[in-house]
């Protein structure tokens, strides 16, 4: 899928609904609070859906379902009730939410079948307001790639294995697959445009995975010493590329990295947002509760830009 010859220009429009929606949220509540000791509320009449309401689509890979967190609402998709889509649908007060993430999910599986999953875009109407897309991990094979780092790493613990065996003959393997991925991600948002033309579109970045000063945790991740740096070197031009592609489009990157910067697997229990290895708190290599708290502050504050 080629990218486009010439971004278009932001819609900020689309925005308005979405702003309104955020500040109306506390209003909304205050008024729960007053109409909730109502002795006949089934007598009420149900209110007509407002013009400003937020209808939100959630789209991506398991770094968006919330894979493992507690408490699992889809098997199949790895979806949590405490992943950042459900708690930013809960705090605009969404009147509607479709929650379209599935673990494991392509660029290629917002258009086509995931399985038994249907396309992602498919959740996506003319009247949605707001779409968070999260994809672009699995087009590069990142659960494949730290898988062979791990291996490497407990071979040569010194040194830079990995990248060595991705860096052969002077290419760059994973840059070339982030270079590949991009246009397909340009081809995402574009489709999204085209179904849902008064959205609000937000681009996720991906966390810290690893920490940002380059240090190495051996006794936690047995990479290579040298391959922390050069994992983080490539999850940062990832996320250049997808700052990119969102701007090209008209869309709000989201900056999820920065505010993870120190909560990384090398972090201690309780303090990291990324979890080492599967447990109770998260699925090996992914965000637990906590870190998919930090990224909808992320959305949040994006949407009252």
């Amino acid at each position: 899928m080629p990218p486009s010859s010439k971004p278009s220009t932001p819609d900020r429009t689309t925005s308005v609904p979405v702003r309104r929606a955020v500040r109306a949220a506390a209003a909304l509540a205050a008024v729960a609070a007053v109409t909730a000791g109502a002795t006949d509320a089934s007598a009420a009449p149900t209110p007509e859906p407002r013009a400003d309401a937020v209808r939100y689509v959630a789209l991506g890979d398991s770094f968006s379902s919330g894979l493992g967190i507690p408490e699992q609402t889809d098997a199949v998709c790895g979806r949590s009730s405490r992943s950042y889509p459900a708690l930013v649908a809960g705090t605009v007060g969404a009147a509607s939410f479709t929650d379209a993430t599935c673990a494991g999910a392509a660029t290629a599986n917002m258009t086509g079948s995931q399985e038994t999953v249907p396309p992602q875009l498919d959740a996506l109407r003319a009247d949605t307001t707001l779409v968070s897309l999260g994809v672009g991990g699995n087009d590069l094979d990142l659960v494949g790639t730290i898988t062979r780092c791990v291996v490497l790493g407990y071979l040569v613990p010194h040194g830079s294995p990995c990248k060595a065996s991705f860096t052969l003959f002077g290419t760059d393997e994973i840059g070339s697959r982030i270079n590949t991925t991009a246009p397909k991600i340009d081809a995402v948002l574009r489709e999204i445009r085209t179904r849902s033309p008064k959205a609000r579109v937000v681009v996720m970045g991906y966390p810290a995975l690893f920490p940002d000063d380059g240090t190495a945790c051996r006794e936690t991740v047995a990479l290579a010493d040298g391959d922390f740096p050069w994992m983080r070197d490539k999850e940062k031009q990832l996320n250049t590329m997808l700052a990119q592609q969102a701007t090209a489009r008209g869309a709000t990157y989201v900056d999820v990295y920065g505010p993870s910067v120190g909560h990384d697997v090398c972090a201690p229990a309780g303090v990291r947002w990324i979890e080492p290895e599967e447990t109770a708190e998260a699925a090996g290599f992914h965000p637990n509760a906590a870190g998919h708290r930090s990224m909808a502050d992320a959305v949040l504050a994006s949407l009252t830009r």
